[in-house]
């Protein structure tokens, strides 16, 4: 058996960057002047080279004429504060349980730490990106989620201060995006009476892509995008299919959310819903720019 050292990589001819920008043209040209939600998360939020390459690839759409906006979540983040003040993380039916003293944490995490790092990342990039969350400019009210027990029907379990979104008021997104700014929200909306409110990021990216009528929904995950039974990638699926998917027990845990979001979203008038592999360098680009994409694609019929 040989020991020899595998040859490096042979670099990219000019050539083959022509033709990659070349290949990219025709989805600049359809996508120009559209908003496209992007959902950030997964590992592309803690790996370091993947946090640059997802800043770089935002920029990079702005620059071409597309107009991203950034929803992101912070699980693990939280994860690790809740660990230092001895708590410890509880989901049910794929929802954070949120009391005060996690809600507290919560808004250190992702309004403070996390939002601030990503707007960095990106105006480093080149970018002008604008931290927000959805008590600013009224962008997300809500109300308490009422959550029904899968298990015990009519049945209702108290997740503390978990919302759900009664309405989003986009105008101050239109005005950044329209002004040549990135917005990267945090999932934090406001009660009619001053309550502050954890939101899932995902349940965030597609009521705003849905309300925006946005071009596409991307939702970066740890996962390769909607897997069958036997862990085959499902890279082309409808409404219906989703349904079934459901029914079949295919679909659980914290992919839930998700894939609801994307199913109503889909419904709501977003032209393609996109779940992707945030652990793909460049995974963003892939998707929107290349003949192949790097995950699932839902379609509303």
């Amino acid at each position: 058996m040989s020991t020899a050292t595998p040859p490096a990589s042979a670099p990219i001819s000019p050539a083959q960057k022509a033709a990659t920008l070349t290949e990219a043209l025709p989805y600049i040209r359809r996508f120009h002047g559209k908003l496209v939600v992007v959902k950030y998360g997964g590992n592309a939020m803690t790996d370091e080279n993947l946090k640059r390459s997802f800043a770089r690839d935002v920029v990079l759409l702005k620059l071409v004429g597309l107009n991203p906006v950034v929803v992101h979540g912070g699980g693990p983040q939280i994860e690790q504060l809740l660990a230092r003040v001895g708590k410890k993380g509880e989901f049910v039916q794929g929802m954070r349980v949120t009391d005060a003293e996690t809600m507290d944490v919560v808004e250190m995490v992702l309004a403070g730490q996390v939002n601030k790092e990503i707007v960095e990342l990106i105006n480093h990039a080149g970018g002008r990106a604008v931290g927000l969350t959805g008590q600013d400019g009224g962008l997300i009210n809500a109300r308490k989620l009422r959550m029904t027990s899968k298990d015990k029907p009519g049945e209702q379990i108290d997740i503390g201060q978990v919302g759900e979104i009664e309405s989003i008021d986009p105008r101050i997104i239109q005005t950044l995006t329209g002004n040549g700014f990135i917005p990267v929200i945090a999932p934090i909306g406001s009660g009619g009476e001053g309550e502050t409110y954890n939101i899932n990021a995902d349940v965030v990216a597609g009521k705003i892509a849905e309300v925006l009528k946005a071009e596409k929904l991307i939702l970066m995950t740890n996962t390769r995008g909607v897997l069958d039974q036997q862990g085959k990638l499902l890279t082309g699926l409808t409404a219906g299919q989703i349904d079934e998917l459901f029914a079949a027990g295919t679909i659980s845990g914290g992919m839930l959310p998700k894939i609801s979001s994307a199913l109503e979203a889909a419904r709501g008038g977003v032209s393609a819903v996109h779940i992707i592999d945030g652990r793909v360098d460049h995974a963003l680009l892939l998707e929107i720019m290349t003949d192949h994409g790097v995950g699932t694609m839902i379609r509303s019929l």
